[in-house]
């Protein structure tokens, strides 16, 4: 996504435009993702082990606390799903005008978008299936807040025509790039470091560069 967000959109963008515009357009794409960013909440648990001690001392208001703090993860993660609509609904714009621009770009954008969403349905279901005990309440709110990405191509391919200006056109695809580079560095990344290390994640990053500039 780097790649194609600096080597593609971007470069693409300055090259068309001009490199004031161009690059105005690629931070106004930074910055409204930035802003969408913020709607998303980062969903802090409060630990368990303090209702299951009093359950086992036989306190009798171990099922009470048990039962609201149950609440307490439902509403986080209805919160969660409706912070990651949010955050969904410009990706889904994204991949509709990348491929406007070509197969391949909407295409690889497609395919990074939906390997970033796998996380994103998991800290929506796991909240869930916690507080209600159904698996089938974690998958449908973890489907309906991806729902939002379909929603964003329905409303951008009715929005833009495909005789599009093709100086906003490519202004568009300069703030796509934007938008791409901060999901990235700021969601991509650091999830990458925690569970890959840094090391072995910057060198994932310059192999996956390589590839898409091999390409």
């Amino acid at each position: 996504m780097l790649s194609i967000s600096f080597f593609d959109l971007a470069h693409n963008a300055i090259n068309s435009l001009g490199f004031l515009k161009g690059n105005l357009w690629f931070f106004a794409g930074v910055i409204f993702f930035a802003f969408v960013a913020n709607f998303i909440p980062e969903p802090t648990l409060t630990p368990t082990s303090e209702v299951k001690t009093r359950k086992k001392k036989g306190d009798e208001g171990g099922k009470d606390n048990l039962k609201k703090h149950r609440q307490q993860v439902l509403f986080s993660g209805i919160i969660t799903a409706v912070g990651i609509s949010l955050h969904n609904f410009p990706e889904g714009m994204a991949v509709f005008l990348g491929s406007m621009k070509g197969l391949r770009v909407g295409i690889n954008l497609a395919l990074a978008i939906a390997l970033h969403n796998i996380p994103e349905g998991v800290a929506v279901a796991l909240p869930v299936y916690f507080a209600t005990q159904s698996k089938w309440q974690a998958f449908k709110l973890a489907t309906l807040s991806g729902f939002a990405e379909p929603l964003g191509v329905i409303i951008v391919a009715y929005l833009f025509p495909s005789s599009l200006n093709p100086e906003i056109l490519e202004g568009l695809l300069g703030s796509v790039g934007g938008v791409m580079a901060f999901l990235t560095l700021h969601e991509m990344l650091p999830l990458a470091f925690d569970y890959a290390g840094q090391k072995q994640s910057v060198k994932a990053v310059f192999f996956g560069m390589a590839f898409m500039s091999a390409r």
